[in-house]
This record gives C-alpha cells, sequence and structure tokens, in this order.
C-alpha cells in the first residue's frame, strides 16, 4: 500500500515525511528538497506500508519536469495526504480541488497550525472537513503535534464529496476560505521583518553577503578542522604503521605499485604515493568528506529556514543577465557540493535554453567541494590570495560565458515564479537525515570513483603508457599552459575524477602559478565521468557535444591568458 504526501513547496512535507518514515529512507534521482521524491516506510495497522514524499507542486498541470513526476506518481498511490501551509490556505486549496478531481482516497493535513494561530490566522477545521468531504487533522510538524492524530485517521481517507466546475476553481477556493478562515490583527514578528529585509535590494544584497560569506567560513571552518586536526592525525598516527607493514611484506613491484604506490620507509605523502591504500583512502575520506559534509549541513540549514528563495529572488536581476532566472542559484549551489545534483537540478528551470545555459556554467564554472578542497590543500600554503584567483577567474568566466550564451542560445528565458515561504527555525532532526542520505550517496559514489582512477593510473603508469598521452597534448600544455608535460597525465585523469586529478599535481613541484592555472583548467576543461553521464541524460547528444567543445575551448583560452597574466 503506497501513501503519497503531497503539497505545495515549503509546507513541511519533509518534516512530516521524517516523523512517519521508518530507518530505512531511499532518496530518488530527483534534486534538491523541492524536487527529491524520497521514499520509506513506517507501520499501519500491523502492517508495513509505503511512504512517498513527492516533489512540491502547485498544480496537476506540470510546468516542470519536478512536477511532472509529481502528476505521474499520484495515479501510483492508494492514499494521498495532502499537505496544506495553514498560513496561506488560499494558495493550498487550489491543488486540493484538483487532488479531489482524481477521486483518489484523501487525508489533508493542515501543518504549521502553530504558526497560523501566531499570525492571527483561524481556521474552522471540523466546517472544513464538512465542506471538502475528507478527514481534516490539524499538526505542528516540527514539534511533533497532531502527527499521532494523522496517523489514527488515515483509515478515514476517502473520496472527496466536494463537486464543482474546474473552470470556476478559484472562485471555488475563494468561497471555502470565506466560510472557515477569520484573520485577526497582529504586530509583525522579528522573522517577518527579516523576512522584508532579506528581498529589499540594499538591505537584501548585504544579508545575502554575509550569509554567503558566513556560510562559506563555517565550511571551511567545519571541514579544515576536521580534516588537519582530526582524519590526517587518525590517517598518520593509525594507518600509516598499517600500510608501511604492507608495503615492506610486499617489496617493490607491481602489486605494491598498486596497493600502496609510491612511499617512504618510514612516512607516507597520502597525496603523492597513488596506491589504493594511501590516496585511494585518504581523499576521499580525510580530505574530501570533511568539506563536503560541512557543504551538505550548511545547505540544509540554509534550505529549512526558507532563505534559498530570497535568495533566488534577490538574484534574479543579475542571472537574468545570463540567461537564466534566479532559480538558477538553487542548481549552482547544489553543484558546489557535487555537480551531479547539481546538473539534475536543473530540471526546475521552464526553458531549454535555461536548462543548457544553467548545466554549462555548473561545469565550467562552479567546482564540486570535492576537487575545492584538494586545491584548497595544494594553493593553501601560499595564502588565501592564490586560492582567491582561483575563485575569482572562475566567477569571471562564469559570466562571461553566460553573457555570450544567453545572445548567443536560442529560446526563451521566462521570468521567475517562486513563491517566498515565512522564515522558519529549522528542525536539526530532519537536516540530519538529509544530510545522513546526501553523505551517503557521496561515498558510495565517490569512494569506487576514486579507488577506480587510482587503480587505472597507476596501470597505465606502470606500464608508461600515460607518457605517450602526455607527448601528444604536449604543446599546449606547455607552449600555451606553460606547464609540464607530465601535466598533461593530470588532465587525462581529470575525466575519470577529478579531485585525483588535482592530487597528481603534489609530486609534479610546481611553482605558485603554475598550481594557479593547472587548478583553473582542471576545474573549467572537461567534466569527471559521472557528470559527463548525467550531462549527456539531462541535455541529450547535441547538447552534450556543444556544452563539451565549449568547455575545451574556455579552459584552455582562460588557462592561457591566465598563463601570461601571471
Amino acid at each position: 500500500m503506497k501513501f503519497l504526501l503531497v503539497g505545495n513547496p515549503n509546507v513541511g512535507k519533509s518534516v512530516i515525511f521524517s516523523h512517519l518514515s521508518g530507518v530505512t529512507v531511499i532518496a530518488s534521482n530527483y534534486p534538491g528538497t523541492t524536487v527529491e521524491l524520497t521514499r520509506s516506510s513506517f507501520r499501519w495497522q500491523n502492517q508495513l506500508v509505503d511512504l512517498i514524499d513527492l516533489p512540491g507542486t502547485y498544480a496537476l498541470e506540470p510546468t516542470s519536469p519536478a512536477e511532472e513526476v509529481t502528476a505521474s506518481m499520484i495515479a501510483e498511490g492508494d492514499v494521498i495526504i495532502n499537505v496544506i501551509d495553514s498560513t496561506n490556505l488560499e494558495r493550498s486549496l487550489n491543488l486540493t480541488l484538483q487532488l479531489i478531481k482524481t477521486g483518489k482516497p484523501l487525508l489533508i493535513v493542515l501543518n504549521l497550525w502553530d504558526e497560523a494561530n501566531h499570525l492571527g490566522i483561524g481556521i474552522d477545521a471540523p466546517g472544513l472537513e464538512r465542506i471538502i468531504g475528507v478527514p481534516v487533522v490539524s499538526t505542528c510538524a516540527i514539534t511533533g503535534e497532531g502527527i499521532k492524530g494523522l496517523v489514527d485517521h488515515l483509515s478515514e481517507a476517502r473520496a472527496g464529496q466536494y463537486r464543482f466546475d474546474d473552470n470556476e476553481r478559484w472562485h471555488e477556493v475563494g468561497k471555502i476560505v470565506a466560510a472557515v478562515q477569520t484573520i485577526v490583527h497582529r504586530h509583525h514578528t522579528w522573522l517577518e521583518r527579516l523576512g522584508d529585509a532579506s528581498l529589499s535590494p540594499f538591505t537584501g544584497v548585504a544579508i545575502a553577503l554575509a550569509v554567503m560569506a558566513g556560510s562559506f567560513g563555517l565550511i571551511r571552518f567545519i571541514g579544515e578542522g576536521l580534516s588537519n586536526h582530526v582524519l590526517e592525525i587518525l590517517f598518520h598516527r593509525y594507518w600509516t604503521p598499517v600500510v608501511l607493514k604492507i608495503y615492506n611484506w610486499l617489496g617493490t613491484g607491481f602489486i605494491s605499485e598498486i596497493l600502496v604506490g609510491r612511499v617512504q620507509t618510514v612516512q607516507i605523502n597520502y597525496l603523492g604515493a597513488f596506491g589504493l591504500l594511501t590516496t585511494g583512502l585518504f581523499v576521499p575520506i580525510a580530505l574530501v568528506l570533511p568539506y563536503v559534509l560541512a557543504f551538505y549541513l550548511v545547505l540544509g540549514l540554509l534550505e529549512d529556514t526558507g532563505y534559498l528563495p530570497r535568495l533566488a529572488v534577490l538574484a534574479d536581476t543579475f542571472t537574468h543577465r545570463l540567461g537564466l532566472h534566479g532559480l538558477a542559484i538553487i542548481p549552482m549551489m547544489l553543484g558546489l557540493g557535487c555537480n551531479v545534483p547539481g546538473l539534475m537540478a536543473t530540471r526546475i528551470l521552464e526553458s531549454k535554453k535555461q536548462r543548457f545555459i544553467a548545466a554549462t556554467l555548473t561545469c565550467i564554472a562552479v567546482p564540486c567541494m570535492s576537487q575545492m578542497a584538494v586545491i584548497a590543500g595544494l594553493i593553501g600554503r601560499y595564502g588565501i590570495s592564490s586560492l582567491g584567483v582561483v575563485v575569482l577567474t572562475l566567477m569571471l568566466t562564469g559570466m562571461i560565458l553566460g553573457i555570450i550564451l544567453n545572445r548567443l542560445v536560442a529560446g526563451e528565458s521566462p521570468e521567475i515564479f517562486i513563491e517566498i515561504p515565512p522564515y522558519r527555525l529549522p528542525y536539526l532532526r530532519v537536516i540530519a537525515k538529509k544530510l545522513w542520505i546526501r553523505m551517503k550517496k557521496f561515498m558510495l559514489e565517490a569512494e569506487p570513483m576514486v579507488l577506480l582512477g587510482v587503480l587505472i593510473i597507476n596501470i597505465l603508469t606502470y606500464f608508461h603508457i600515460l607518457n605517450i598521452f602526455a607527448q601528444i597534448f604536449s604543446p599546449v600544455v606547455t607552449g600555451w599552459l606553460g606547464l609540464p608535460a607530465q601535466s598533461a597525465l593530470a588532465l587525462i585523469v581529470g575525466f575519470l575524477r577529478k579531485d585525483v586529478a588535482v592530487g597528481m599535481l603534489v609530486p609534479m613541484g610546481l611553482s605558485q602559478h603554475q598550481l594557479i592555472v593547472a587548478s583553473v583548467v582542471l576545474a573549467m576543461y572537461f567534466p569527471c565521468v559521472a557528470t559527463f553521464v548525467v550531462l549527456w541524460k539531462e541535455l541529450g547528444t547535441s547538447g552534450l557535444i556543444k556544452s563539451t567543445l565549449l568547455m575545451i575551448a574556455v579552459s584552455t583560452l582562460v588557462g592561457g591568458l591566465l598563463n601570461l597574466l601571471l
């Protein structure tokens, strides 16, 4: 039996899902909280039933791929749990009346009940139940109040009896709201005043800069702290003796080169060794994992407080110059964690033109956190200014390329249509669950790819095959980019895993300016294999070819110009 959680974005479905769901949670391949399909199960009437949290939607006539998922999944459900924002009853009831038309058993959940009371909004729940003809329960999902009543009333779910002309749907919504809702005067809360300030051009930009600076400061603090003061110490203290014993036991040869790599007798350079048991474990666990964990923690806080939609509206004027609208901020922020969910999140953009530009700019100008973690480790010793050159180059390239693509790519760039939720205090249990899902998914995808990349590198290096490729690309690499010929190996390996490719620069003894150029080129020039596959899936063969050629051309041009300037 399948229970579907259906509602507008930002009505608290994910919090209710967290209360109802069991330990096993599966996130399907749809991006973000408002466009992610999450599955679990819970025990009801002595049986285990399926629970599916569908992407948020305003109507069953879809305007984006994510809303198409919700519309198509409705037919598969046995019972629909329609979650309504009690603070915005009129908007929510438009979807409710459409759900009644499906003839599916329905239960209405008036969520954010406490917040509605604080706002001076009163709703006659029994009166709404009499009018609509389906059970209505009120909840405060953050505290868990009303969740037991929700479960108790699931058996009463039934098809709605309210009959109306679909052409008069909004008129019917108005009649229902007038009959069941009352509003009394109240003063603005400090969260509402903050919400207004977040959208004002002057104060909004200041708040956005403060939030971004604070977010990346927190990411760096958590990432560096865990990496330098916890995981790296644990590796050197407990794992190094084990690896050295294995190395001494194996001696030199092919197997030792593959498993351990190039090590010294008393210590290990984990970035430069390139063995499965050294670099293959150290990069994803000690170097990358802390930054990815910190990023997804901060992203969860920004999602659940309701700040991201405000950032999207604030950025809308600027992103329109790039052929996008403000919602493109969301896939690009997801791309900072990993380009794969970032590309998939471009589905929330309406036009083909917008999706192509957003996907291409994400691949070129938005390096994933794992790659940035390795770049920070390499260039960080030269100070924050060197890392700033890399970040500034990527940002400027993205902006200039976006302006050019907006003029060259045919198609429309529709205006932004987004509902701004009120600010809410985040629910830590939901943030923790989302963090666990994302981190588990990252490790299952990243670790095998890192190990595969290291394995292939070692095999090709051992048999001197990579040297052939290095000679082919050396004229461009040495002449235009100013890098040593062997750095061409890193460009080849970047297709398997970009963070591993950046790590290959360590034993090459590059200068400060060469490290900057190499990092920029590696960030831009070509997506890793996982991103490549998703890019193909999202843009099709033609779009993939165009986007890939752009990446190669732009990275080569920018890398050469940066080499000349430095």
